[in-house]
């Protein structure tokens, strides 16, 4: 059986926790950052887990993540 290839995006994308999770970072991040208040800022710094329903679909295209 061959090697599978890891999805270049999805690798830069996500991040495997030691336990195991996949973390992603919030969504429109850097867009007129400037503007918005400096809490919602911040709260865009965190990594949060993906949602259940996306898991699978994500460890398809990390196939070496540490499980």
């Amino acid at each position: 059986m061959p090697k599978l290839k890891t999805h270049k995006g999805a690798k830069s994308r996500f991040h495997v926790t030691g336990s195991g999770k996949i973390m992603r970072v919030k969504g429109p991040k850097s867009h007129l950052r400037m503007k918005k208040a400096k809490r919602v800022r911040r709260l865009f710094d965190e990594m949060i887990e993906i949602h259940p329903k996306d898991r699978q679909r994500v460890s398809r295209l990390i196939p070496y993540r540490k499980k």
